[in-house]
């Protein structure tokens, strides 16, 4: 990890990066258990609301000018499709800050950078005031014909970060799979984390 900068960026300082990280989204997210099949023109869009939320973050990992991996987070309440979800469970969504995804081209995985990005995320939701932290994953079943027989789930990873997974706290998103032709709803669980 020695050549790679890892930093906090936020609001209109993300400007230069938005092109780099839509592409580093598109090629990551390409990959099982997303199988995404996106576009340059919706990724934009999608990471504007990183550029105007007030307390959102990215951190993102460069190696020299090169974006090879960000990870994404802002308040819960910024992302209202998902607040139902927590109410319900009887969680105040006031109180979390919502971790989006993580994004690291493979060439440089397994070099702890995984770790940084959930800890300059959790810095930031500490800094802000929030009382947890939550992210959400796509559930594939074990028998899904794009799943690498090599593949392993990043549960372990997860639990070692200290998040548990809530089998209560579910939602749907939709989007198109490198083999459809048109969005399809897919599961997705939440995993979350008190922080001290």
């Amino acid at each position: 990890m020695s050549n790679v900068v890892i930093e906090r960026v936020s609001g209109p300082q993300l400007t230069p990066y938005i092109p780099a990280l839509a592409a580093l989204r598109i090629e990551v997210f390409r990959e099982f258990p997303y199988l995404y099949d996106g576009t340059l023109e919706y990724e934009a869009r999608y990471l504007q609301q990183y550029q105007s939320s007030e307390r959102g973050v990215i951190v993102i990992a460069r190696d020299g000018a090169e974006v090879v991996g960000a990870s994404t987070a802002l308040p819960l309440v910024e992302q209202p499709e998902l607040v139902p979800t927590f109410t319900a469970a009887g969680i105040d969504p006031a109180g979390v800050y919502y971790f989006g995804e993580s994004v690291l081209r493979g060439a440089y995985r397994g070099r702890g950078i995984g770790h940084v990005f959930f800890a300059g995320r959790e810095a930031q939701a500490l800094e802000l005031g929030f009382s947890s932290t939550a992210f959400c994953a796509v559930e594939r079943p074990s028998t899904h014909p794009r799943r690498p027989a090599d593949y392993v789930p990043h549960d372990a990873f997860w639990s070692k970060r200290g998040y548990s997974k809530c089998p209560e706290l579910r939602t749907q998103f939709a989007w198109r799979d490198l083999d459809e032709t048109s969005e399809t709803p897919k599961p997705m669980v939440f995993w979350r984390k008190v922080l001290q």
